[in-house]
């Protein structure tokens, strides 16, 4: 007889999966929820409890592991249970009724964290396709972002967001350059609100206002603080993206920092040694380091001892001309996470990036002969759990963990060109893509189904082509100088 408070969805067809060798237990333990600070939350969570009931659960948590056939429970946005489906000890379904949906076919992973990325940046798609990395400080954080208004700003970073969702990405770092005037901050922040997406607005100053004053920020960073990101547990947050300068702005940046008590967040190269950071006494823990090409081991070290942690972007940086990814390089026990970077020249897809980190970090460094062999286990840690403990948010989400917010994404694992699945992990990280994302959640709310975004998107595509069209394309000097990296 069916339990009256059980609404069932339809089911489909699905080669069941072998569970990945090692990480997933035979039988799957009860995992205590987690310890809740104040939450200053968005309420995104539906009235009913949902239950996934079948599906193949990645969680990326080392107690739980893969769970061949399990059940996921979501209750007020969280996580309430991860179990095997039919077991004895499963959870009773909660009073009042439960959503459940038929898992079967389905591969459910936490949802993707994207380290590092110009939101706004989403007006020029593909816009520099074959910039060099001097170019792209000229033509696209030079010429064009001068051009940029609050309300581009906006529809910039609200399309980036949303498109995040619907690749499977519930966190992102907005790695914020385009900050003008205020007016252009508040625009940033009202789209990251509007999205649904947990992010971090990781506030920045403009090249050009850095190629004419310096790298210090400016005292909006107070007010920003104190009347729109005040709260450390919101789904939006505040970080502080202090870029490579003189003595003094280095300074005055890392004690706007401390004063604030956020994060930050800096592109860091070759020409950029970590060791002056810390002769300075500028060397923050928990920095977020993005690129890191052509560090060598002693400065990644360094990074390493500090507490900080590599934002990895592969795809755009053999693009662009970085160098060598640093992947393979890094020394055990830096923490590495991923990244998309910038829309203007490569796609925000976490499945493109997670592959070139695979591929580049074995064949420079971590091949099959190595004593740390890189795997698709590592690397998809590192698009998800890696990526939460990076900035700071490893109690919230970046694991499929009873107690967290239910950030998820649902993979179709039944399709021809992903069947049988052999080995779930290698299948997510080396055969799918953007094709196979069924839904997404985000605090337990359906923001994407059947692949496509809850929310009617065509307003924000007309919005979108217009600002574009106005801005007209990219355009590509000839350009020698190499400001900082």
């Amino acid at each position: 007889m069916t339990d009256p408070r059980v609404q069932l969805r339809p089911a489909v067809d699905f080669c069941l999966p072998a569970a990945f060798r090692g990480l997933a237990p035979r039988s799957v333990p009860r995992v205590a929820s987690h310890p809740r600070q104040r939450q200053v939350r968005t309420q995104m969570t539906q009235d009913r409890p949902i239950l996934f009931r079948g599906a193949t659960i990645v969680s990326m948590d080392p107690r739980i592991g893969v769970v061949d056939h399990g059940d996921l429970l979501i209750e007020d946005g969280r996580i309430a249970s991860v179990s095997e489906s039919g077991a004895p000890d499963a959870p009773a379904l909660p009073h009042g009724g439960v959503d459940v949906i038929d898992g079967t076919g389905r591969i459910i992973i936490p949802g993707f964290i994207d380290t590092h990325r110009h939101m706004w940046e989403a007006l020029l798609r593909s816009g520099a396709s074959h910039h060099t990395l001097n170019q792209y400080y000229s033509d696209v954080l030079g010429d064009v972002c001068r051009r940029v208004t609050p309300d581009d700003a906006y529809v910039g970073t609200l399309a980036s967001a949303k498109s995040a969702l619907l690749s499977g990405i519930t966190t992102v770092q907005d790695v914020a350059n385009v900050q003008l005037t205020p007016s252009h901050t508040d625009a940033s922040v009202a789209a990251l609100r509007d999205s649904g997406l947990r992010t971090i607005l990781a506030y920045g100053k403009p090249f050009d206002h850095m190629m004419s004053t310096g790298t210090g920020l400016p005292d909006d960073v107070l007010r920003v603080r104190s009347e729109l990101l005040p709260h450390d547990d919101a789904d939006v947050t505040m970080a502080l993206l202090t870029e490579w300068g003189s003595d003094d702005d280095e300074r005055h940046n890392a004690a706007l920092a401390d004063k604030l008590e956020v994060r930050t967040v800096r592109h860091i190269g070759a020409t950029t040694p970590i060791s002056r950071l810390k002769d300075l006494g500028v060397l923050r823990r928990g920095t977020t380091f993005i690129h890191g090409n052509g560090l060598p081991a002693a400065q990644l070290q360094i990074m390493a001892d500090s507490g900080g942690t590599l934002s990895s972007a592969p795809a755009i940086e053999l693009m662009m001309g970085h160098g060598v990814p640093a992947v393979g390089q890094a020394p055990y026990g830096l923490l590495i996470s991923l990244s998309t970077s910038a829309e203007v020249v490569t796609a925000a897809d976490m499945f493109s990036v997670m592959r070139a980190a695979l591929q580049t970090g074995r064949q420079f460094g971590r091949g099959a002969e190595s004593e740390r062999e890189l795997t698709a286990v590592e690397v998809l840690a590192m698009a998800t759990r890696d990526g939460a403990r990076s900035l700071g948010l490893e109690e919230r989400t970046g694991t499929l963990t009873p107690g967290k917010d239910a950030d998820l994404t649902v993979l179709r694992a039944d399709e021809l060109d992903v069947v049988p699945v052999v080995d779930p992990i290698s299948t997510i990280v080396l055969q799918m893509d953007r094709r196979h994302i069924d839904a997404v959640y985000r605090q337990g709310r359906r923001m994407v189904g059947n692949g496509s975004l809850v929310d009617d998107p065509r307003p924000l595509i007309e919005r979108l082509r217009s600002a574009a069209d106005r801005l007209g394309p990219v355009p590509r000097t000839d350009v020698s100088v190499q400001p900082w990296l």
